[in-house]
């Protein structure tokens, strides 16, 4: 439950860095201002579809950290991404090399447009599907959340990672929509700011917990996940 609060906690304060990002799509969104009820129920949809895609991330990802905790390498992979965040965050430049890529450049044009047209249309659907695909944008924050789930080391745990992760942008971003944009250009500022600072505590907390500290939910102990397939697998004579 210790990992569910830190994501949902991580998607409340991080949700002050999607204003700047996925804010002008959530200003943008075709909903119906004629009434109280069309206006939440379509600033509802469209974050209900952030939130599937990220639980979609969850189990995909959840499937490769399961796989690799079966092996035994929980901790390492911990670690691993840890350091990984910290790269990022230090060598921005350096670890971006994805970026010129002209494949996922031409996908991410190819998304970029399906919004578009999504967002001449005035209908629920419409509404739902523009959430399905905001959730597959370019977002450091997502990518910090995948890191998490990935740990995890469980596909159920990862999901609700994810979802709960969804859930703590959901005030700030249902917000966005309902009301409008209601944080001025400085506080945004500030937030982005503080943004590379969140992510690096994250990473803190992946290394130390793939260090098996022994610290209760910070840093569990090295677990003997080989010895549990051993037992659950091989029939006693």
């Amino acid at each position: 439950m210790a990992a569910f609060l830190t994501a949902f906690a991580m998607g409340l304060v991080g949700s002050f860095h999607c204003v700047g990002m996925c804010g002008p799509i959530a200003l943008s969104l075709p909903i119906n201002s004629d009434s109280f009820l069309s206006k939440f129920s379509g600033a509802l949809l469209y974050n209900a579809g952030r939130i599937i895609t990220y639980s979609v991330f969850g189990l995909l990802f959840g499937s490769i950290g399961k796989t690799i905790a079966l092996f035994g390498y929980q901790q390492w992979l911990s670690i691993i991404l840890g350091v990984l965040i910290i790269a990022f965050i230090i060598l921005p430049k350096k670890m971006s090399v994805f970026n010129s890529n002209n494949f996922l450049l031409s996908r991410l044009s190819k998304l970029r447009e399906r919004l578009g047209k999504l967002l001449l249309k005035k209908n629920y659907s419409s509404l739902f599907s523009i959430g399905l695909l905001n959730g597959l944008l370019p977002c450091g924050l997502v990518y910090m959340a995948v890191a998490g789930a990935i740990a995890a080391g469980d596909v159920f745990k990862s999901i609700f990672f994810m979802a709960f992760f969804g859930l703590g942008t959901l005030p700030m971003m249902w917000g966005i929509a309902f009301f409008g944009n209601f944080i001025n250009i400085n506080m945004r500022q500030k937030i982005r700011k503080a943004y590379p600072y969140m992510m690096m505590l994250m990473a803190c907390m992946l290394i130390v917990r793939g260090m098996g500290l022994g610290i209760p939910y910070l840093s569990p102990k090295v677990n003997t996940e080989k010895k549990i397939i051993y037992n659950c697998c091989v029939k006693p004579k």
